[in-house]
Order: C-alpha cells, then sequence, then structure tokens
C-alpha cells in the first residue's frame, strides 16, 4: 500500500467543498488513515513550501494558504500517489480534464483548490511534517474487494 499527502487548500474549504472532494477519494477506493481541518501557521507553511522559497510566487502562496482553514489528509491504497494527482488534475485549472477535481471546480491557478503529492519521497516528508506518527492503520470491511 502506498499513501499520499493531500491538501484541501482555503478555497476548497471556504467553497464547501470538502465533502465532494474527500468522497471522490472514498468512492475511488482510498482509504483515508489521516485527516484533519487547520488553521495553517506561517511556520508550517514556509516549511511546507520551502522548495518554492525565493520564487516571485512565494510570498502570495504563504498568504494564500495561511488565509483561512485547510483540511490536510492521508489517502492509502495501491498507487495512491499516481491515482491522486490523476484525480486531481493538472496545475492550471483550465488545463485539467473534465471529471479531475480541478477540472471540475477550478478557473484559476492561484485559486487550484487542492495540493498532492508528487513522489513517494515527497509524500512520506510532507506526512511526517503535517502529521507526525498519527497515522491510523486499520482494516476496512470493503478492503477485500477493492484490493488483491
Amino acid at each position: 500500500m502506498e499513501r499520499s499527502f493531500v491538501i484541501l487548500k482555503p478555497d476548497a474549504v471556504q467553497r464547501g467543498l470538502i465533502g465532494e472532494i474527500v468522497a471522490r477519494f472514498e468512492r475511488h477506493g482510498l482509504k483515508i488513515v489521516a485527516m484533519q481541518m487547520v488553521q495553517v501557521s506561517d511556520d508550517l507553511a514556509r516549511r511546507h513550501y520551502a522548495v518554492h522559497e525565493g520564487k516571485p510566487f512565494f510570498d502570495g502562496l504563504i498568504q494564500y494558504i495561511t488565509s483561512a482553514p485547510v483540511v490536510a489528509l492521508v489517502v492509502e491504497g495501491t498507487g495512491a500517489i499516481a491515482v491522486v494527482r490523476n484525480m486531481v488534475g493538472g496545475t492550471r485549472p483550465g488545463d485539467s480534464a473534465p471529471g479531475t477535481i480541478r477540472g471540475d471546480y477550478g478557473l484559476e491557478v492561484g485559486r487550484n483548490l487542492i495540493h498532492a503529492s508528487d513522489g513517494p519521497e515527497t509524500a512520506v516528508a510532507e506526512i511526517a511534517l503535517w502529521f507526525g506518527e498519527d497515522l491510523i492503520e486499520w482494516q476496512r470491511c470493503t478492503d477485500p474487494w477493492i484490493f488483491e
């Protein structure tokens, strides 16, 4: 099983899309192993987006992610990172396919609703940063019908 980290950004929370987006992941067969609503601190935002420090959009990104609560979650499943990235769609909502989260609900890159880990190393680091060891190991009764 692979795990992916996801943030439902302030625009997703403000627009009341938490349930819709989480439901998409669950309907697809992914299992939630951690979830919390967080008012992101400046320190956490800077650590999360450290790879973008020095870029022209960095300060705006920090202001945005700290402007309202977010929902952070960890999902688990076979190929979870690629599955989530495909469900999310491209960074630019206008270029995202219909049926993806950004393609269905987004219009602008600065309000693209969701962040998802881009690889295994990133997922491990992001999960550790946001959740530490606070993940729940559990079995759903439907798991044998989803995973071989």
